[in-house]
């Protein structure tokens, strides 16, 4: 479940992955009944991370021990994730995903400004207007905000309810994507194994649309800015997927979210991963792979 007029919302998933058939072939699913964003009784409007513990529901799990009683509802999860992987099969794997979207953009308060229909009809097909550039928008300071907002909430969850922080990172290469990344995650108490050190992959995008806030800036420039940062091998200096008034159908959306998944799982064993991407990626991933219903 996820509204595409809050920012820097996060969706938890609980993924399992099976290789059917073949190990080339990953099918995915959502293991349901873990967070109140799965619930059909949650509205996406006025559902809020920050106060629900990422919206991880108070329950039991089979899991659970008598001696468990001293550990966080975070702690337990975690600990029936790892039951759930040790009594899987080869060929099955369970992982958290956490995605996130990413904090206010210029073309975010563009579209607030202008309205929709002169947006999508006029503005988005535009850089800029005389004061604010959108093509790859950065965040506004609205946005800034959100993802300190959210690095702190982070703090919070990880000292005091000792969360399962991501074991991998990985980012759209949109600036406000990859910005909003850095904000959330820089400066936490990570494990040394785990440093916060996102992959920057392609397909993590923004739905590709004639709106050159979709238009992602070269490969220097992301590597200039963000030099901490790995680019996936093949990502290439230009935007070749971009294309004026131009724009994929939620299917081929759909088709690509599934090959960079594959891509992601068909090499990282991590079980903790973090996404940070966009409203209409997270979207894609959900109703394609997860087939997850998205009201």
């Amino acid at each position: 479940m996820l509204s595409s007029n809050i920012y820097l919302g996060f969706f938890l998933s609980l993924v399992s992955l099976v290789l059917a058939n073949s190990p080339s072939y990953i099918r995915y699913s959502t293991v349901t009944g873990f967070f109140a964003q799965d619930e059909n009784t949650t509205s996406p409007s006025s559902f809020n991370f920050l106060t629900t513990n990422f919206g991880l529901l108070n329950r039991t799990y089979p899991s659970d021990q008598p001696s468990d009683k001293h550990l966080t509802q975070w702690q337990r999860f975690s600990h029936y994730i790892a039951s759930l992987n040790a009594h899987s099969g080869p060929e099955v794997s369970y992982k958290l995903l956490y995605m996130g979207r990413h904090g206010e953009g210029y073309h975010n308060a563009a579209q607030s400004y202008y309205g929709t229909p002169a947006w999508n009809c006029y503005w988005s097909e535009r850089d800029g207007n005389a004061t604010t550039t959108w093509a790859d928008a950065r965040l506004t300071p609205t946005g800034v905000q959100q993802a300190l907002t959210v690095n702190a909430f982070w703090a919070s969850e990880i000292r005091d309810q000792k969360i399962p922080t991501p074991q991998s990172y990985y980012t759209s290469p949109l600036t406000r994507c990859l910005a909003t990344a850095n904000l959330t995650f820089s400066g936490l108490e990570l494990p040394r194994q785990y440093p916060f050190v996102p992959t920057v992959k392609e397909l993590f995008r923004e739905t590709i649309s004639g709106h050159t806030c979709d238009r992602r800036s070269n490969r220097t420039y992301i590597h200039d800015s963000f030099p901490s940062y790995r680019i996936e091998p093949g990502f290439t200096e230009y935007d070749e997927l971009w294309e004026a008034l131009h724009g994929e159908t939620s299917g081929d959306q759909d088709i690509r979210s599934k090959a960079v998944l594959d891509q992601v799982f068909g090499n990282d064993r991590s079980t903790y991963i973090s996404i940070t991407s966009h409203s209409g990626e997270i979207a894609s991933i959900l109703r394609g792979a997860l087939r997850l219903f998205i009201p």
